[in-house]
């Protein structure tokens, strides 16, 4: 087989892009169906690989692991055999990823893989139209609406995008019971919950927490733009960006909390999440706003923004990162173990939630992103900059994209294996403990077939077609 940096070489030659990207001399020449090749040998790659995905699932749907020789199956905890997973990046995932793939590749196979993870997806779902974290196929009376972890957003998601592309009555009837859940479990406020119906407790919140409200607010606006012209997603939109601009905090502490009571208050959820301002609830809310503004058109969406990006970099700590939760009125940064002891550092924090739980991230490349991104909304207005965002017709970018990910695809397709799996080779992951017994550092090594890494393979693969399906365009165009 040709070397890596071989191939790497000879497909940037290719695309005329060495003498930037690659600045060494290189005496042998390339041939000009460098490309061409990688792009032959990526189809067969992404058509492999989807085949032998595909034979992973149960009845249509998908866990998080499994181990090569299907004796093992996990999701967050050990699963059995009939149980498959909603939550991201399980069954509604992996049915993106096939719905991806045929977009690309016009496929039909990979088209029947997609339907039957959205059939998995609509007999799991409850009466309410949405989705707990799991689907058990041996008990489907679960009624719990979860919005933990893009959860049943994930699902929604995933059955309007295929709704879009088949003629299916159970599809399209599933799909209306989901955007109409999606309606009737926004609060008076704006925000969602954390889980549905009320549960007396912290899920009743409007929650912020792993994206909870915004993935609600970018499943309305994908609804928004499946079915314009509803005036109900409209509505929801509206009362949602009210939200966003009613919860910010005053003063000298301009961010959001990850989840308010009902008399709008950053409140308790679990024994370790404390009221708090938090630094990356606030990068995402600021770019939900502009999500928001790009569609809505109302400047007044991004007012919230400066005072938000100037808190966020007042309370960055003095070893570059910042704390999920800043304390209200001090800008400390708050650790919490279970059951509500406060610690001063994260190093007096108990292993299990030390090293299970992001205390402390690095919001660095995302807080620059979004703020040249509001920079871009004020200068450019929300029609140019949302028709920005959706087209790269530059022949440049694009072919400069291509090098950028070409490295990438290379090493993808060397890993995959001859039956068309990736496996991840000694996968060292958390044991499993007993019920009540807390994690203390122990450690499982195994090979194990991730729907993760699945998923970014096969995005990186679609994104490299993609690009060259693009570019292959603009030069018959100018040709």
């Amino acid at each position: 087989m040709i070397s890596y940096r071989k191939e790497i070489l000879i497909f940037a030659i290719a695309v005329g892009l060495l003498p930037t990207v690659f600045p060494i001399a290189v005496h042998a020449q390339a041939p000009v169906s460098g490309r061409n090749d990688l792009v032959q040998r990526t189809h067969a790659a992404l058509k492999k690989g989807l085949a032998f995905f595909h034979s992973l699932n149960t009845e249509g749907g998908y866990v998080y692991y499994v181990t090569p020789d299907l004796s093992m199956r996990w999701g967050e905890s050990p699963a059995d055999a009939h149980t498959i997973e909603v939550q991201p990046p399980g069954t509604p995932a992996v049915g993106q990823s096939f719905l991806r793939a045929y977009r690309v590749t016009s496929d039909r196979q990979a088209l029947a893989f997609a339907k039957e993870a959205a059939h998995a997806l609509i007999r799991g779902q409850n009466k309410h139209g949405g989705w707990d974290h799991t689907i058990d196929f041996t008990n489907l009376n679960n009624e719990v609406v979860s919005f933990d972890d893009n959860q049943s957003q994930s699902a929604v998601s995933f059955l309007m995008a295929l709704d879009q592309l088949v003629d299916d009555p159970l599809l399209t009837a599933a799909t209306q019971k989901a955007i109409h859940m999606m309606l009737k479990t926004q609060l008076d406020n704006g925000g969602w919950p954390h889980k549905y119906p009320k549960q007396g407790n912290y899920h009743d919140y409007a929650t912020f927490n792993d994206g909870g409200i915004n993935d609600c607010i970018r499943v309305m606006l994908e609804a928004y733009r499946y079915y314009p012209g509803d005036e109900a997603i409209e509505q929801s939109l509206r009362k949602a960006a009210r939200f966003l601009m009613i919860s910010q905090l005053p003063p000298p502490q301009p961010g959001w909390a990850q989840q308010y009571n009902e008399f709008l208050q950053p409140a308790w959820a679990r024994t370790f999440e404390p009221p708090a301002v938090c630094p990356s609830v606030t990068v995402k809310n600021i770019n939900t706003l502009i999500d928001l503004y790009l569609i809505l058109g109302n400047e007044t969406l991004l007012e919230p923004i400066p005072d938000a990006l100037r808190w966020l970099r007042e309370v960055r700590m003095e070893n570059g990162m910042w704390a999920r939760f800043v304390e209200l009125g001090t800008n400390k940064a708050l650790y919490y173990d279970r059951p509500r002891i406060r610690v001063e550092k994260l190093e007096d924090l108990h292993p299990e939630r030390r090293t299970g739980y992001a205390y402390q991230t690095d919001l660095q490349v995302p807080l620059e992103k979004s703020t040249l991104r509001y920079e871009k909304a004020l200068e450019m207005g929300h029609e140019d900059l949302r028709k920005a965002e959706q087209y790269t017709n530059s022949k440049e970018a694009l072919t400069r994209r291509i090098a950028d990910i070409s490295g990438d695809v290379v090493r993808i397709l060397d890993e995959q294996e001859e039956s068309g799996a990736w496996i991840t080779k000694n996968d060292r992951f958390k044991k499993n403990m007993p019920r009540g017994e807390r994690w203390n550092g122990q450690y499982l090594t195994m090979d194990r077939i991730s729907s993760s890494v699945f998923n970014k393979n096969v995005a990186t693969l679609c994104e490299f077609l993609e690009l060259n399906n693009q570019l292959e365009k603009i030069s018959e165009r100018t040709n």
